[in-house]
Parts: structure tokens; sequence; C-alpha cells
């Protein structure tokens, strides 16, 4: 499925970390909570002391930070969002992590 030296399969990648994605978000972002089909947390890119406006669709996987304008539509947007890294870096990094190959 994943190869380094080969392009990286963003939709493959995408759709096992949506498999996945309560979990994945609990660990990136350890201070959220579920409410209803959204990850509610605190943004850790910014001074962010009031959980609501940052929040990420578990279903479809797109998140927004409301109070700057900052959105994505996937998982592989916010896990670049969230260490500042390409896209590409991000999805080899999900790879890696998730065991795609």
């Amino acid at each position: 499925m994943f190869h380094p030296r080969h392009s990286v399969d963003f939709a493959a990648i995408n759709r096992a970390c949506l498999a996945r994605y309560p979990a994945l978000l609990a660990r990136w972002l350890p201070d959220g909570r579920l409410c209803g089909r959204e990850w509610v947390a605190l943004n850790p890119t910014r001074p962010d002391r009031h959980r609501g406006s940052f929040c990420i669709n578990i279903d479809r996987g797109a998140w927004a930070d409301f109070a700057t304008g900052d959105r994505g539509g996937d998982p592989v947007s916010l896990y670049a969002y969230l260490h500042y890294l390409s896209m590409t870096e991000a999805a080899r990094a999900l790879a890696a992590e998730l065991g795609l190959r």
C-alpha cells in the first residue's frame, strides 16, 4: 500500500486514520472530548484557553479552528497542521505510525 520511494496514497492513509480517529484524536489532542460527532479540544498551535472553537468531525475528518479560520478536510491535513509538517511528511509519518506499507 505505501512505499517511501513511491507516491503517497493519501486516500488510503486518511481511510486508515478515520477507522480509528477517536483514538488518534485522544492521543494527538488529549485535552479534548467527544461532543456528538465532533472532537472538541484546545488548539495546541496557539494560546487557546477555551474549548469550542477547535473542532474535528470524527466521521469525515474535516476540522476547523473558528477563531483563526484555519481548517482542513482530512486527518492528514490535521496531523500536518498540528506538527508543522508538509502534507507529504504528515502522510508518511502517519503511514509509519499506523503500520501501513
